[in-house]
């Protein structure tokens, strides 16, 4: 993409080094940095009135006529600084375009955060003369820490995926390659300007040098709180599964009832829509279905005062649901091939046709523990059968239904026959039909098979539903 750039964007963070390389950049010929042309304080300086003709209140009422007006210089390559606080509404025209060269500056986080906070104390936030530098200690606050490392970690995350997800690169630097020539000459050559450093710009110092222990107030505060960090986030519970979306078309909303129900695929759907049924007075099948995106906004604005729920069920049941239901029999509405492929290549054992009278609670029992044992292969990602919406993690589920809003209320099985009543009741419907329970597995129920090595499995396949909804032992 070298030399096809129209602009450039330099995404960083305050006390990152961003200064320094502005500087480096407009010391290119043909190159024009704006600083902050979108902070939402100022423009692109705090004594800067205009840019490119452009006022700060023009640009607040139309941010896209400065983006359009920085881009479309065939003058020179201009561009900007992009701080995850700046005004969001031009953030993915930005993204979008492949024209725009996108350099992520990064820093340690401790140490920015600590220059930051010395900044702030004195009010020094640029230093060009070095006699003139003013002294301070910063205090280390460790949740407001948490919540600078957390803030500058989404931020990176959000661009990496839509450049992923867009098939572009950007030019990543370290605070660290700031001072190094070459590699800002490299810069140089991969936004295709032909002119370069001899050296680099010493009008801007340096403030902070010393070692960062020593420039704050609570240096063993700072130590225990960074100790508490999972740095290398050992205990995260990895996460295999693609991203999903929110899977309009199952949704059910009521006829008459302001009440839509976000189904995720555990063997509750149909307990659920007959009730809803129930209180509209028609059958499961009259109520509204299939909508796609733009029928449910339009549902949604024609429905005021309307509630959302899904209900989740244990992670063991679930399985052992989809296990009965899919995998185990050939009737209708199986999964003959993904069955046929685990009887073939995971050695699962289950008869070759529908279970007779021969089939016992003891094969029941290893046929499930075998399914297990493919679905935790299945979800990290190990296995070439697809990641079923049956078997998906529920946590995952829910998180693609908040792409178009998430649900108003998460219910658990154990509670759904107290708390669909109540729903009922706060929407007007005051004699609301009773929720029947859920049928057990056939031919065996898991009660018959439940012991402490299948709940283990499936806590190690489903750990972040189990820590997610608060799961216990199914027993």
């Amino acid at each position: 993409m070298t030399g096809s750039f129209s602009s450039f964007v330099v995404f960083a963070e305050m006390r990152t080094g961003s200064n320094f390389l502005e500087t480096n950049l407009n010391a290119l010929e043909g190159v024009v940095c704006h600083g902050e042309a979108f902070n939402p304080h100022f423009i692109g300086y705090p004594n800067r009135t205009e840019i490119l003709g452009i006022t700060q209140d023009i640009r607040d009422a139309e941010p896209l006529q400065l983006l359009d007006a920085i881009r479309s210089d065939a003058g020179a390559l201009r561009g900007f600084r992009y701080f995850h606080d700046h005004d969001p509404r031009i953030l993915d025209q930005v993204l979008d375009d492949p024209r725009v060269a996108k350099i992520i500056l990064t820093r340690n986080p401790l140490d920015s955060y600590v220059s930051w906070k010395i900044a702030q104390a004195t009010g020094q936030w640029k230093l060009t003369n070095v006699a003139r530098r003013k002294d301070a200690k910063a205090t280390f606050d460790a949740t407001e820490f948490s919540t600078h490392v957390d803030d500058q970690q989404a931020f990176q995350v959000q661009l990496l995926n839509h450049m992923q997800r867009t098939g572009q690169t950007g030019f990543y630097i370290a605070y660290e390659d700031l001072q190094n020539l070459d590699v800002m000459n490299g810069l140089a050559a991969w936004l295709g300007v032909s002119d370069r450093l001899e050296a680099l710009d010493d009008s801007l110092k340096r403030q902070n040098p010393a070692p960062v222990t020593s420039k704050v107030t609570n240096p063993e505060d700072m130590a225990a709180a960074l100790s508490g960090l999972d740095r290398f986030n050992l205990s995260r519970t990895p996460n295999f599964e693609p991203r999903r979306g929110p899977a309009v078309p199952g949704y059910v909303a009521g006829v008459v009832t302001p009440l839509l129900y976000m189904p995720i695929r555990n063997g509750l759907e149909q307990v659920v829509t007959n009730w809803m049924g129930e209180l509209d007075h028609v059958s499961a099948e009259g109520l509204i279905c299939g909508m796609n995106q733009k029928q449910l906004r339009q549902w949604r604005r024609g429905t005021p005062d309307h509630r959302s729920f899904t209900v989740v069920r244990h992670p063991l049941a679930r399985a052992h649901d989809v296990f009965c239901r899919k995998i185990l029999t050939t009737a209708t509405g199986s999964m003959t091939q993904i069955r046929n492929t685990l009887r073939r290549r995971f050695d699962l054992t289950v008869p070759e046709g529908e279970p007779d009278q021969s089939y016992t609670r003891a094969q029941h029992r290893a046929a499930f523990e075998q399914f297990l044992i493919f679905l935790k292969a299945n979800l990290s990602g190990q296995t070439a059968i697809r990641i079923d919406p049956h078997w998906a993690s529920q946590t995952q589920i829910i998180k693609g239904f908040s792409e178009l809003g998430a649900p108003d209320f998460i219910f658990r099985e154990a509670d759904m026959t107290e708390d669909l009543p109540w729903l009922a009741r706060k929407l007007g419907r005051m004699k609301p039909a009773s929720v029947p329970a859920c049928g057990t597995g056939k031919p065996f129920s898991l009660a018959d098979i439940y012991d402490d090595k299948l709940e283990a499995i499936c806590r190690s396949i489903y750990a972040r539903d189990y820590l997610t909804y608060g799961f216990g032992d199914w027993s």
